[in-house]
């Protein structure tokens, strides 16, 4: 393999890597910012920690920029009284 092929190979890889680290940067801070504007409490990457009402376990979840956790499912009753806690902040979290 010629050095100018092994360049451009390094350099592709790197450039891939850094997209994948920007992309997951931006995920992570649009995710924290939205559990911020809520008004829940956030683990270390940013994720909203509040008490699943479907399931009633803890979680740490992203949150969308609606306000709904990444499992909100629409047909569910439970899933969709917690998004209205959300909203009134009466969520229950840990």
């Amino acid at each position: 393999m010629s050095n100018r092929r092994r360049l451009e190979l390094l350099l592709r890889t790197k450039f891939r890597s850094a997209g994948r680290q920007c992309e997951e940067a931006m995920r992570a801070y649009s995710a924290s910012k939205n559990a911020t504007i809520s008004g829940l409490p956030i683990d270390r990457e940013g994720k909203a920690r509040i008490v699943c009402r479907r399931y009633a376990e803890k979680r740490s979840v992203d949150l969308d920029d609606r306000g709904r956790p990444h499992c909100f499912d629409p047909d569910h009753q439970d899933c969709r009284g917690c998004v209205e806690d959300i909203n009134d902040g009466r969520i229950e979290t840990w």
